[in-house]
């Protein structure tokens, strides 16, 4: 069985270590903790693949950001499903939410968008019926305008702790395919 595992972001250097990205920085440590490096897709996304398990029982996993921008990110990946003959029940998305304490993971089937661009855009490809990874950042303190504080990078504080988060994040990953949706909520939903 294959996966299509979504890290949602913006592309370029401004952006790789924002909010907005820590979807895609998941994907990164899933592609390190397996040793595997990305390339060029032709459906304009940047992919890595591995085998999670042995034998029979293993299961093929394909690493996928999008090398557009995040309210683009629909049409690339629906590209690399159909390419790799991926039904939307098999795909991952892995995606930052404000609306969820800096460093907790939600994990669930469907849903809205919440007005979250890049869920929008998976949708409006897909039907919304994709497996979705909330990575919390919190939400602004003040008066912070939400679309600017996703688009900066963490506090040093949440530095300090985003490698436990990023590493917890990966985890959920590999539980979701493995044990299903479940036995990953009990596990880890915070």
């Amino acid at each position: 069985m294959t996966w299509l595992v979504v890290g949602l972001g913006n592309p370029g250097d401004q952006y790789a270590a924002t909010r907005h990205n820590v979807g895609q920085m998941v994907i990164d440590e899933l592609a390190k903790r397996h040793n595997v490096k990305f390339s060029t897709h032709k459906s304009r996304t940047s992919i890595a693949a591995y085998k999670l398990g042995f034998g029979v029982d293993a299961h093929s996993v394909i690493l996928a950001k999008s090398l557009g921008y995040m309210n683009e990110t629909g049409g690339p990946i629906k590209a690399l499903a159909q390419f790799y003959s991926v039904d939307v029940s098999q795909i991952i998305v892995l995606h930052d939410e404000l609306d969820i304490d800096f460093a907790a993971i939600r994990t669930k089937q469907g849903g809205g968008d919440n007005g979250h661009n890049g869920l929008k855009s998976m949708t409006s490809a897909f039907t919304a019926n994709y497996f979705r990874i909330r990575l919390g950042i919190g939400r602004p303190m003040g008066q912070q305008d939400p679309a600017d504080f996703v688009l900066k990078q963490f506090s040093q504080p949440e530095k300090k702790e985003l490698p436990l988060f990023l590493d917890r994040g990966a985890d959920v990953v590999e539980s979701l395919i493995e044990k299903g949706l479940d036995f990953t909520q009990s596990k880890f939903n915070s």
